[in-house]
């Protein structure tokens, strides 16, 4: 299989993005809250990346089952050693705070529920670890369809898992899902990772890649504009939730997704790219120095003075991502020496 060098080159602006949702106020003046719904399409573009190239592995393997098994082996891994992570890291924090530590504790792990921990990656500080779960438990689910051959089935299934999701989260005003968060592997991940898949197995799409790729990148910053305009309405006309997935988020996410398949060689030995491929371990670790970065801001009493001022949120966000990069990158040259 060929290197797709577009999707780790499109990867490190989708990861650019996760880092600035997390960074940038979602209150404030106009700037902000449009830069935080272009960024929308990040996590759906992960989802579907990693569904593409999970099918191109079934393809190629003669064993599709021990593919799976060491897939998900690797994914649950790197779950597990950060979620340890993140609560040895919070529970010192709690500690360091020296008031009513036993009770803070207690607080603390009863949100350690089987639900929370093997289900929505919930219940430490690294509430981005959300992603790692909906991917194991969407990508079991898509081997079983796939072995049966009824990915279309699925595709079916998941868009309209996807559509109550929507419902549920962002249009709260019009219908409610009795869910605490549709931000999980059934109403989210499934659906964009079978997108992913069906990219990647049906010859059907493959017609519509004759089309220019720059008439499907056209047509993904079309559905930008209309996601920002659709989250405009719903944040301030309709007085909805600001900060969420929208129907044009599935468009947004096709339309790149098609882009990077008509232009496969864009971004070869391009740095970003290079920093693209590594785009799961700047989502995991960039938590971390965040917390720990505004939790020094919090104690010299500066954070609120430099949270709504833009050249700072700018530096801010770089400076992030580009501790958080070196920093994985460092990690993969420790393990690879160790494991030599």
């Amino acid at each position: 299989m060929d290197r797709i060098y577009s999707i780790d080159f499109i990867k490190f602006f989708a990861i650019l993005a996760v880092v600035i949702i997390h960074i940038f106020p979602l209150d404030g003046f106009t700037g902000y809250f449009i830069i935080d719904n272009i960024a929308r399409f990040a996590v759906p573009f992960f989802f579907a990346a990693s569904g593409y190239f999970f099918a191109q592995k079934m393809i190629q393997k003669e064993s599709s089952f021990l593919y799976l098994k060491s897939y998900i082996m690797k994914l649950t891994k790197i779950y597990l050693v950060w979620l340890v992570f993140y609560a040895i890291y919070d529970v010192l924090l709690i500690l360091l705070k020296g008031n009513d530590n036993l009770e803070d504790l207690n607080k603390y792990f009863d949100k350690f529920t089987l639900l929370n921990l093997f289900y929505y990656g919930k219940g430490t500080s690294g509430y981005q670890l959300w992603f790692l779960t909906a991917l194991i438990w969407s990508t079991i689910i898509v081997y079983l369809f796939i072995k049966f051959k009824k990915i279309g089935v699925l595709f079916v299934l998941s868009i309209v898992l996807n559509l109550f999701g929507l419902l549920g989260q962002a249009y709260t005003m019009f219908f409610e899902l009795p869910v605490s968060t549709t931000r999980d592997a059934l109403f989210f991940g499934l659906f964009y990772t079978t997108l992913g898949v069906v990219f990647s197995i049906n010859i059907h799409l493959k017609k519509l890649r004759k089309i220019s790729g720059i008439t499907y990148l056209g047509l993904a910053i079309i559905c930008t504009v209309i996601q920002v305009m659709e989250g405009y309405l719903l944040d301030k006309v309709l007085d909805g939730s600001h900060g969420e997935y929208f129907f044009s988020t599935i468009l947004v996410t096709a339309f790149l997704f098609f882009f990077a398949l008509n232009n496969k060689k864009i971004g070869k030995g391009v740095w970003i790219t290079k920093v693209g491929g590594n785009a799961l371990g700047i989502y995991i670790i960039h938590v971390f120095f965040l917390d720990l970065f505004n939790n020094v801001l919090k104690y010299l009493d500066i954070k609120q003075l430099l949270s709504e001022n833009l050249i700072w949120n700018l530096f801010y966000t770089f400076l992030i991502f580009i501790i958080s990069y070196y920093t994985y990158h460092s990690l993969q040259i420790v393990k690879k020496e160790l494991k030599e």
